[in-house]
């Protein structure tokens, strides 16, 4: 359940190409930026807008005037970015999404319809179609003594690189002010309770509950 297959239907983003080239998401974390530059001059620049140098947003999103969005990104068809979002760059946000609030985007995939609403932090991520952010919700990225990160599995898998934030299956719901640690993959139709620490691999169509419990859903 930590394959890409496994987790995305790849339908849903320009990435799917991308993605499709590796095993485990977190491999396509340090080429997200280089993605961005290539698939920008690819658009069809009678749906998408170069608004600053290689930031492509599409002609039917909504960008507030408050939002930042920092180089490179794109923002997807019938996307809307909230007031003071802060998009720093290297963001590929599908279609149909919601950047809220104060929500922070950092070196991410966002697939289609995906909602990170209110002030949300999602760094060094992967977002399935329809995953959802709770308010206040965060991926942490780094660990606290800077090593590498590590997918917590059996047995444990080193992913090499610093920086990881969490994968999204598609259709995951995270409840509000979760804090989803470095590394953490979430199977596709999971729920995460309001308030979670979560931390290591998450089964597809299953619940974290208070305390880490986890249960299969009915």
């Amino acid at each position: 359940m930590y394959k890409i297959p496994e987790l995305y239907d790849l339908q849903h983003t320009l990435a799917a190409d991308y993605l499709s080239k590796f095993t485990y998401p977190w491999e396509a974390l340090k080429g997200i930026k280089e993605l961005i530059l290539q698939l920008g001059e690819t658009l069809n620049k009678d749906d998408f807008i170069e608004v600053s140098p290689t930031v492509w947003v599409h002609t039917t999103a909504k960008v507030a005037p408050t939002a930042y969005l920092g180089a490179p990104c794109i923002i997807g068809a019938g996307t809307e970015v909230r007031h003071c979002a802060f998009v720093r760059g290297s963001a590929l946000v599908g279609e149909n999404c919601v950047v809220g609030n104060s929500t922070e985007l950092k070196n991410v995939i966002l697939f289609d319809n995906v909602q990170v609403p209110h002030y949300n932090y999602v760094g060094d991520s992967i977002l399935g179609y329809k995953a959802h952010m709770g308010a206040g919700s965060i991926t942490s990225n780094v660990k606290s003594d800077k090593s590498l990160v590590v997918i917590h599995s059996d047995p444990p898998i080193p992913t090499g690189i610093k920086k990881v934030g969490a994968m999204l299956g598609d259709n995951v719901e995270v409840g509000c002010n979760s804090v989803l640690n470095p590394g953490t993959v979430i199977g596709r139709h999971s729920n995460v309770y309001p308030t979670s620490c979560v931390r290591g691999m998450v089964p597809e169509n299953s619940i974290w509950k208070t305390g880490g419990v986890i249960v299969q859903k009915v």
